[in-house]
This record gives C-alpha cells, sequence and structure tokens, in this order.
C-alpha cells in the first residue's frame, strides 16, 4: 500500500466512537473531513456531515457519538448505521451518509477511494467549517 493514503493505525480507530480524518476532494479541490467507525470486525469510512444539515459535523473533533453500534448527530438527533451509513432515524431517514473507501491492510487503515486524496488526522482548522446549530439534543 501507498504510504501516503495511509490514514492511520488499525489500533487508533476506536470501538465506540469516530476517528477524525481530513481528505480533498480531487474533483471540486475543497478539503473536507472524514470519519472511520469499527463495525462488525472491519472499518468503514463516512464523510463527516448530518445528511439532514450538511453543515453539521458528526464528529466535532473528539469522537462522534454512538448508540447500539449506530453513529448519532447531536444537533438533530438521526442515527446512521455504521456499516452502511444508512439513516434509520431522524429528519434525514432514509438517506445515506456519503461513503469514502477505505481498507485495512497490516494493521493500517489507507484511503483507497479514488475521489478523494489523504489530507491529515484530526479536525479542519477553520472556523466556518461546522457552522454550529442551536438546536442540540441532549445525550
Amino acid at each position: 500500500m501507498d504510504d501516503g493514503r495511509r490514514i492511520t493505525g488499525l489500533e487508533s480507530v476506536p470501538d465506540d466512537t469516530t476517528f477524525l480524518f481530513q481528505v480533498r476532494d480531487r474533483e471540486r479541490d475543497e478539503r473536507t473531513e472524514a470519519i472511520l467507525v469499527r463495525t462488525n470486525g472491519e472499518v468503514a469510512g463516512w464523510l463527516n456531515y448530518c445528511q439532514h444539515v450538511t453543515h453539521i459535523n458528526l464528529d466535532k473533533g473528539s469522537g462522534a457519538p454512538m448508540r447500539n453500534g449506530e453513529l448519532v448527530c447531536e444537533n438533530h438527533g438521526a442515527y446512521f448505521e455504521a456499516d452502511t451509513g444508512y439513516c434509520t432515524y431522524g429528519p434525514c431517514e432514509g438517506a445515506f451518509l456519503p461513503e469514502v473507501d477505505v481498507t485495512v491492510h497490516d494493521d493500517a487503515v489507507y484511503l483507497t477511494d479514488d475521489d478523494y486524496a489523504f489530507v491529515a488526522t484530526g479536525p479542519i482548522d477553520d472556523d466556518d467549517h461546522d457552522l454550529v446549530s442551536t438546536s442540540n439534543l441532549e445525550f
């Protein structure tokens, strides 16, 4: 595997939340955030935004909340299956999180999606990236 596509070691992807990283959309030449989540012994990758209001991040920098194996949007209460990205509950029920193709090789996670280039781990550091909603739900 190409080291330029290596996101992180497998041990860094938590069992009960997400791992945040940055990608560049090759077509639009824009940076965006993506998340890794463990599911059924595998690792899945998704773009880091709710399908209800797409400027709201699921992982705000310390891991997205999860319940019963599903990712939870703290702002809208939407639930997304970790393995398929399908929204099972909430205002965007029936929608899917946009997938980012990843693969595990030799205990590391690699970006294998040709639509994106790996940039860095962690959040994008700018104030305009996640426009926080004031209609947050408490968990």
